[in-house]
């Protein structure tokens, strides 16, 4: 008595269907199929990722590429203050060998690539910050509390430092851009490799003559010979193609699993930009970006940077300033810089702020990084009530209708 499945006289077909492609290595790899893989990576082999090098500097890049204010508290508003001490360590060099920039450009990097985040220490002399360091991930270790509050303490090397003399930038999920992407960033990176052993060694061919019947190596060398003597070169291009001895042409051609290639390839692209929320055409990926997504996608660009500026604003300030001084300064990325690359925007922007009497002038030019000119301080809508200037009255802006006393001149 014979107990399927356990015992079958019958061989078992391995053939594939008829109408369906085998999958290729990369297929094979990627979705585990005969080989074991693992295909996620981290560190440095993730940056051999274009996307994932592209992402992280363009995200730091433009966060410290933004100005630093320190601000002081004016009643309900918010003045720049210049002379505060922590204004003028950060508005050049807050060590002695990196600049504000590379520190901010440091900070969000490791932020983006590290799980624990990106530590920078505060030197301080009587509570008076003089220096801010940028530590490399392994050199400081990171313990919170097991209460429920999560209170970090904080030690670099084997010293204890205070939470008030540190600035901890981390991403809130418990774990780093770059680890959350790691399944897409190492799908990109195994069709990379994939696609570069493809190029090296040698594309597929065009076509195949197939006999049947057994030449030997002379008949093929001679075969060989008088097929490119008829076809190889461009004046031989396109000329009809004439087989003998029963040999039959076949054209290789792309396979639906060829063709997902790219398309495998595209999709992981778009899982790093998700990943790091980014656009894809700010990584060069400009297929689907049409007008009226564009603006929307700024604007999103823009809210993800935001996801970055404010909790390093918010460590900044607690590490920079006392506890008396927190509640009178902060520190804040000045915005406004995104419209410089704008010159249209930023004019119409500025222009119906004035007419709105939202600002007057005096501020527009501050803004603008330009100094105040006398009468800018009113405020008014210019298309309402215009004016014009009087030269010889230094500048004073004068209502149209007033009369004014001028010298005779030459033609009068």
């Amino acid at each position: 008595m014979k107990m399927w499945p356990f015992s079958r006289s019958e061989p078992i077909e391995t053939k594939a269907p008829s109408g369906t492609s085998i999958p290729e290595d990369w297929m094979f790899e990627l979705f585990g199929g005969g080989v074991v893989a693992e295909y996620a990576v981290t560190g440095r082999q993730a940056f051999e990722v274009p996307a994932v090098a592209s992402a992280v500097a363009l995200l730091s890049g433009s966060v410290a590429s933004l100005d630093i204010l320190v601000e002081r508290r004016d009643g309900d508003n918010w003045v720049q203050d210049k002379d505060h001490h922590v204004a003028e360590l950060l508005a050049d060099q807050p060590n002695d060998w990196s600049s504000t920039y590379q520190l901010i450009r440091d900070l969000v990097a490791t932020a983006l690539t590290s799980n624990e985040g990106a530590v920078a220490l505060v030197n301080k002399i009587d509570g008076k910050p003089i220096e801010v360091i940028h530590y490399a991930p392994g050199s400081y270790t990171i313990d919170y509390s097991t209460d429920g509050r999560l209170e970090p303490s904080y030690r670099i090397g084997n010293r204890p430092v205070g939470n008030s003399d540190i600035i901890h930038l981390r991403s809130p999920f418990e774990r780093c851009p770059l680890s959350l992407a790691a399944g897409a960033i190492g799908v990109a990176h195994k069709l990379e490799r994939h696609a570069g052993n493809l190029f090296a060694r040698g594309a597929r061919p065009s076509g195949i003559i197939s006999t049947p019947k057994a030449m030997g190596d002379e008949g093929v060398k001679k075969m060989l010979k008088g097929w490119r003597a008829a076809h190889e070169g461009p004046e031989n291009s396109g000329r009809t193609a004439i087989l003998f001895d029963s040999a039959t042409w076949m054209q290789t051609v792309l396979t639906s699993v060829d063709a997902q290639f790219l398309e495998t390839w595209k999709h992981a692209i778009l899982e790093i930009c998700r990943a790091f929320r980014i656009p894809p055409q700010l990584l060069y990926d400009h297929e689907r970006v049409t007008w009226a997504n564009g603006e929307q996608a700024a604007k999103e660009w823009l809210a993800g940077l935001e996801f970055w500026m404010r909790p390093l604003e918010a460590a900044m300030r607690r590490a920079l300033f006392s506890e008396d001084e927190r509640y009178d300064w902060r520190i804040r990325f000045d915005r406004d810089d995104f419209t410089n690359v704008d010159l249209t925007a930023r004019a119409t922007a500025v222009s119906s702020l004035i007419s709105s009497e939202v600002i007057n002038r005096n501020e527009a030019r501050d803004w603008l990084g330009m100094g105040p000119r006398t009468g800018g301080d009113e405020f008014g809508n210019p298309h309402i009530n215009p004016t014009k200037p009087v030269p010889a009255d230094g500048g004073r802006q004068l209502p149209q209708n007033e009369d004014v006393e001028r010298k005779p001149t030459n033609d009068a």
